[in-house]
This record gives structure tokens, C-alpha cells and sequence, in this order.
């Protein structure tokens, strides 16, 4: 007898050792694995690419870049416009933070959508941000520290940013007091100052 298929795909979901799970955005997803404790501290596997294939993903690594920022620190929104795009797998590998993902691809049916979340250095959770989509981050506690994977290397002339604090966006930060920012961040352009100038990336 032939397995139904949404049983093959249930077994396979369960034998992964990574757990993916889509969220509202398309190609969002979160990251699950376990983490070992002991008296020693702990350790954990935060990306496995046979995992990724088993769920008809794919994703090669460019580069690989690490973040350290302090409480109240709000990094973003950031995104690339490069051609081949930029996709990111990330995790918090010291203290606790909120990772922010907002859809500002043109014709996506989520587009504007926000998705907030919390990492943790002792949780066992990484996200995957596809191309073409803004993200951003902030410290909840007195230092965290981002680690992240990227599909393709830095451009700077592709680079671009939106306002953190933009109202029609809406980021639902977890601030005390005023965020710190840089001054790059501060006076970056709204979704819809972007919009205007056809500066954001067309949802395929």
C-alpha cells in the first residue's frame, strides 16, 4: 500500500531534526532544533541543510556576519535589492531579542504584514527571512547578540532601509524609553516614501 502523501510528508517533518514552520509572510519560516544542557552550559545545531532539502528548501550560505547590541538598540529595516537577492537564517546566540520581519514586496498578498519573533540564546529557535523582505531587530536585555547567515555578500550600493519607528508599519518594538539608533536608521525613508520612488523589491 502507497502512503498517503500528507502522511510521507508528517513522517518526514518528524525525523527532522531542524522543525520548520511557515508563518503568515510566504517564505518565513521558524526554526526549531533541540538544545542539550548540561552543567557545562549547552549546545545546540541551528541549521542543517539536509533538513532544509527535506522540505524543498534551499539555501547557500555567502557570508556569515555576527551582531552585538545593547538593551534598547533597534537595528533595521533592512533589505537588499540586489538581483539575486538575500535571504538570512538567523538566531540569538547571546541574551534575548525580538526579530522583526515586515513584507515590502509590491503584489505579495501579505504585503505590509509584520511578524515579531523573540530569540533567545538558550532557545533552540532560528528564523529564516526570505529575499526581499524587510528585517530588523531589537536587545531586550542588557546585551544580545545576533548571528546570522546570508545568501548572498554585502553590497552597499543594494542596501536600503525604512524607518524602524514608521507608523503605517506599525513594529509593535519592545522598548523602554527611546530606541537607540543609528543616524542611518533614524532618517531612513517610510514604506510609502519607498513605494513612491519604486525602491522596493516586486513579490514573485
Amino acid at each position: 500500500m502507497v502512503p498517503r502523501q500528507r502522511d510521507v510528508v508528517a513522517a518526514a517533518q518528524e525525523h527532522r531534526f531542524v522543525k520548520l514552520t511557515e508563518l503568515s509572510i510566504p517564505g518565513l519560516y521558524v526554526l526549531d532544533s533541540p538544545v542539550h544542557g548540561d552543567e557545562r552550559g549547552l549546545f545546540r545545531e541551528w541549521f542543517k541543510l539536509d533538513d532544509f532539502e527535506d522540505a524543498g528548501l534551499t539555501f547557500e550560505a555567502q557570508q556569515a556576519n555576527f551582531s552585538l547590541s545593547s538593551r534598547g538598540a533597534v537595528r533595521g529595516l533592512h533589505y537588499s535589492m540586489a538581483p539575486e537577492g538575500q535571504a538570512k537564517i538567523v538566531t540569538c546566540v547571546i541574551g534575548e531579542l525580538v526579530d522583526v520581519i515586515v513584507d515590502i514586496r509590491v503584489g505579495s498578498p501579505s504585503f505590509g504584514r509584520v511578524e515579531v519573533v523573540s530569540l533567545g540564546a538558550e532557545q533552540g529557535r532560528s528564523v529564516l527571512v526570505p529575499r526581499d523582505v524587510a528585517h530588523g531587530y531589537c536587545a531586550t536585555s542588557e546585551r544580545a547578540a545576533l548571528c546570522y547567515l546570508i545568501s548572498s555578500p554585502f553590497n552597499a550600493a543594494m542596501e536600503l532601509e525604512i524607518n524602524p519607528l514608521d507608523p503605517e508599519i506599525g513594529v509593535p518594538w519592545p522598548l523602554v524609553g527611546e530606541p537607540l539608533l543609528s543616524a542611518k536608521d533614524a532618517g531612513a525613508p517610510s514604506l510609502e516614501q519607498r513605494r513612491a520612488a519604486q525602491q522596493l523589491p516586486v513579490f514573485s
